[in-house]
């Protein structure tokens, strides 16, 4: 998953990411283990950025 481990810190993020996009909601940000790719693709039709621009994005928070 280029890198991005959501597993430990996920819960932190979401907060973050809720922050930023106060439309995104628990169902939007609830991570499954195994379930990266479907989380990156609810991120990317919410924000409207690319995979990539949303890992690096997720990365930095």
């Amino acid at each position: 998953m280029m890198g991005l481990d959501l597993k430990g810190n996920w819960n932190q993020l979401k907060g973050k990411v809720k922050q930023a996009y106060g439309d995104l909601t628990d169902d939007d940000l609830k991570h499954e283990e195994g379930k990266d790719d479907e989380l990156l693709g609810k991120l990317q039709t919410k924000t409207g950025k690319t995979r990539d621009e949303v890992v690096k994005w997720l990365e930095s928070l």
